[in-house]
This record gives C-alpha cells, structure tokens and sequence, in this order.
C-alpha cells in the first residue's frame, strides 16, 4: 500500500470526524452559548449545506492547480476551521467554523480519489479509493462517539482541539508522503491514450458533464445515498419505537451500522476492481432488499443487528466503484468527482425529507425504511441502464474494430 494513500485516509478520517462528532456534543454547545437546540443543529445542516456548495465551488475556483498543492490547501482549510470552532467565544464564530471546515469537504474526497488512484495500477483504482474513504467510515463509527466522550471528560472544545491536531497531521503526512505528480497523468480506461492528462482548465472539465454515462452515474448515486440515509435519519426510532430497544442501545447499534460501511467499502473496492458495473447494480439491489427486509422485521432484536449491519454493508459497497465509474467517463475530471460528492449530499436530504413526510403522514417509524428501499429501487435502475448503455457502446467498438 503507497503511504501516500495513508496520509488521505488520514486526511479522510479528520474530516469525517468532523462531520459527525458534533451529534454528540450539540447538548454542551447549545449550553456554552445559550441557543436552541434548534439553532446547535444548524452547526449540523449548515455544514451539510457547505459541503454540497463547496464540492463544486472549490474544484472549480482550483482546477488548474495541482492537486498535492490543492489537496495540502483544503487540509489547511479544514485546520482553520476546527481551529475557530475550538477557540469560538461565540455561536457564530463556531457556525463560521463549521462552514469553513466543511468547504473542503467534497472537494478533499473528490480530488483526492483521483490522486489514490493515481498511486496505484490501473485494475486497482477502486481499492485505492476505498483505502482511502476508510478515513471516513471509521469516523462515521467513532466520530459520535469520540466527541461524546471527549467532550464528557475535557469539554466540548477538546474534541476540537483534537481533530484540529488530526489535520495538522494530515496536512504534513500529503506534503510528504504523496507524490507531486500523483494522479495527474495516468490514463483512466476510457481515456484517449493519445491524450493522456486528465482535463486541466474549467470549461474542458465542464465538457466532461456531456456524456451521459456521467449523469446516468450521479443520478444513482444520488438515489442510492438518499434511500439509504432516508432510512438511517430516523433509524433511533425505530429502533426504540418498533424494536423495543432503550435509547441507550442506539449508540451500540449505530456502531454496528459504522462497522457495516467498513466492510462494505472495503468490499466494495476489490468487487468494483473485477466487474465494477455488476458489483454495482447487486450492491444497491442488496441494500433495497435489506430496506425492505428490516421494514418487515424490525420487531425482532436480533433481526434488527443483523440487518443494521447489512445496511452499512451494502449501502456504502458502491461508494469505490460510484467515485471512479464517474472520473473514467469524464476522464479524470476533479469537478465530476466533487459532483459526485454533491451528488451524495443532495440525495441525503431528498431521502431524509421522503421519509420525514412518510412519518408525518402516519405511516409509523418502519415507513422510512420502505421509502429508502423504493428510492434505491430507481438507483438499481438508472444503474442498469447505465451498465446496459456502456455494454452496447463497447461491443460497438469491437464490432467497428
């Protein structure tokens, strides 16, 4: 394994802490500045928001830079930000902070799944990419946790402080361990070998959004995300209100869901590597299943572990081979792999919405769980047609050849 894919891991990890951690101090926060808890979860959506903005923002303000440089620079940004979140004397420098930290957010993973796979071979693109997104999964399973219990122990700031130390190390483990040219020149498999550089300037990279295969790609991960998160925003209740569980359970079992993404991405990345389009269509077909399976079992305790674990299993199995299916037919454009992240994000609030209305409307706490396995029902099949579409185009080509 390159070290440089360490050092982004690294970097994935700091950042994916920062996105989840605040869950488990908003209680703390809203004390030190006297807010609603409505006002402490804006440090939450205001982040989520930043993220979408930023991910295209950013790549695009940076498209002619190169990528270490970029990279080292977002670390930076992300630095600054938990920097003024840890010494906030206020709520809207710590809401400040949350933004500035998460400007660089999509643009990190959508840059930097470019430089893993320039590290690597070619047939082993998708693995570099869930080498580094394991950063983030392994945040998503201690991120609430960490910050619960940091900030139980030192204060909420702490946690800050901590996380702002992660990034410092980041920053120094991409200026060293990561090539300067990494990512920068490898062909991806549709790329014309006679043009062999990834799109530099911005209106080239914005050429990349005329392929359909592009679109086809980013509308599933969309679907595919927003099925799955709608489902996962109101998993506590149903965990409690259908599965009999104590509120104290929750966090255990979303530790379980946290292990689940670890294996699915990892999974994921050596499925992608063999046949990227088929690991893809049964990766989200499974996670519609499973929706569907634990709407219907959620009564049962030991159906809901099970099946809690599935859903990270198969619902982040698809993250590698979403993230370089996208570059290979923008060949290699940082603006479709930040579009990706986006992408992501815009599906999380469609199938936290979906479901929201679903329960509003009186449909009980398994109703978004039937919602998200619709919605990745319509991910499965903009995916196969998608795959159907690049199977005829290359049987064309043999045909012509």
């Amino acid at each position: 394994m390159p070290s440089g894919l360490i050092a982004l891991a690294l970097g994935g990890f700091g950042i994916g802490l920062t996105e989840f951690l605040i869950a488990g101090l908003l209680p703390q926060v809203a004390s030190s500045f006297d807010v609603s808890e409505a006002a402490a979860g804006r440090l939450i959506s205001g982040y989520a928001l930043s993220v979408a903005v930023g991910a295209i923002a950013l790549t695009a303000a940076t498209a002619r830079l190169p990528r270490k440089q970029v990279l080292a620079g977002l670390v930076a940004l992300f630095v600054v930000g938990n920097l003024m979140s840890a010494i906030a004397q206020n709520y809207e420098v710590m809401l400040l902070g949350r933004i500035v930290a998460a400007l660089c957010h999509g643009s990190f993973f959508g840059i930097g799944s470019l430089v893993a796979r320039g590290l690597v071979a070619p047939e082993r693109k998708s693995r570099a990419v869930a080498v580094m997104f394991a950063g983030l999964t392994v945040a998503n399973v201690l991120g609430v946790p960490f910050g619960a219990l940091v900030g139980e122990r030192w204060g909420w700031r702490a946690a800050f402080w901590a996380v702002t130390a992660i990034g410092v190390l980041a920053l120094a483990g991409i200026v060293t361990l990561v090539p300067g040219g990494a990512g920068e020149a490898r062909p991806s498999p549709v790329t014309d070998p006679s043009e062999p550089t990834p799109p530099s300037s911005l209106r080239a990279q914005f050429r990349a959004f005329r392929s359909w295969q592009v679109w086809l790609t980013l509308t599933a991960t969309a679907l595919g995300y927003g099925g799955m998160f709608g489902a996962f925003s109101y998993i506590a209740y149903t965990f409690t209100e259908v599965g009999g569980f104590s509120s104290a359970d929750v966090a255990w079992l979303l530790m379980v869901y946290g292990v689940g993404l670890v294996v699915g991405n990892l999974v994921g990345g050596r499925a992608a590597d063999r046949d990227r389009d088929r690991a893809l269509v049964l990766s989200l077909l499974g996670l519609a299943v499973t929706l569907a399976v634990f709407g219907l079992l959620a009564t049962s305790a030991a159906a809901s572990v099970v099946l809690v674990f599935l859903m990270g299993v198969t619902g982040f199995a698809s993250v590698p081979g979403m993230i370089t299916r996208v570059t290979d037919y923008a060949h290699g454009a940082a603006l479709a792999a930040s579009a990706n992240v986006s992408a992501s994000n815009l599906g999380n609030a469609l199938g936290a919405w979906l479901g929201g209305l679903a329960i509003t409307a009186g449909l009980g706490y398994t109703s978004p769980l039937y919602v998200g396995a619709g919605i990745v029902l319509a991910s499965v099949v903009v995916m196969a047609v998608a795959a159907h579409r690049a199977s005829s185009s290359a049987r064309q080509l043999e045909h012509r050849e």
